[in-house]
């Protein structure tokens, strides 16, 4: 797996652009068109502007879906909206992974669902914590749209530019590689459909799968047992969504 070394030690208080910076060079590429437009130096401004006038910005290592996965490692892509802007235990829910949450945090509702759904298809046991740091590992790029939040706030950092950076990053991803799973659930990710061509990849869609829509589609969709299914008619190994009995967390 890409090495964490580089950017592990860079986190958000050395300023965002550091952070870009501090990108594996696979990742840097995806993004060139996006470092090179208008809207970075504007990203950078406005999330650095924000810690300046000392608020507390979530996650503190904005890229770590992208430190954990390479692009030519990537299988499936399980897309999400923004971080989680909580605390438990003064921890951060948030910890740059979509849907994820580090060891001590219990595991949000939407991620309870997630987990149901998996015990349906699989049988796999309900976790006890809610750290996807083993699918990342696999090859399980868990992607917000937007990568940073105030704290309390939801919502409080899009339309800042960030939408644009990853919007590049899928699109790019996606060109350079072919049968790709994309995991889309809810109206915020299905809309990043406009940017996947459907006869280079497989495009799963269901409800979100939080409290409030669950029931409408996203339980039952049997989308991990699709997943797998589709990687290994395409001679690649299955994930394994059984977590870890301990968080395997180096965050």
């Amino acid at each position: 797996m890409t090495s964490k070394l580089s950017s592990m030690n860079v986190k958000l208080e050395t300023g965002l652009a550091a952070q870009f910076s501090a990108l594996p060079p696979a990742w840097r590429t995806c993004l060139a068109p996006f470092i090179v437009s208008p809207s970075y130096p504007a990203l950078c401004r406005f999330v650095d502007g924000e810690r300046a006038q000392g608020k507390t910005i979530y996650p503190n290592d904005v890229f770590h879906a992208l430190t954990l996965t390479a692009p030519n490692e990537v299988k499936v892509v399980i897309i999400g909206q923004d971080p989680y802007h909580g605390e438990e235990n003064s921890i951060p829910q948030a910890h740059g992974l979509a849907f994820s949450v580090p060891p001590g945090v219990r595991p949000p509702p939407s991620l309870r669902n997630i987990f149901k759904e998996i015990k349906a298809e699989f049988g796999h046991p309900i976790p006890s914590h809610g750290c996807l740091e083993s699918w990342a590992r696999q090859g399980v790029l868990l992607l917000n749209t937007v990568l940073t939040v105030e704290r309390g706030r939801a919502g409080s950092h899009a339309k800042q530019g960030w939408e644009s950076c990853t919007n590049i990053l899928i699109q790019q991803l996606a060109a350079q590689h072919e049968s790709l799973i994309f995991l889309l659930w809810g109206a915020h990710a299905q809309a990043k459909r406009a940017l996947l061509d459907p006869s280079k990849h497989k495009i799963l869609e269901a409800a979100h799968p939080s409290p409030l829509s669950a029931h409408r589609g996203f339980l039952g969709c049997q989308h991990f047992k699709l997943a797998n299914e589709f990687l290994v008619n395409t001679q690649r190994p299955a994930i394994n969504w059984q977590l870890p009995a301990t968080a395997d967390s180096s965050y």
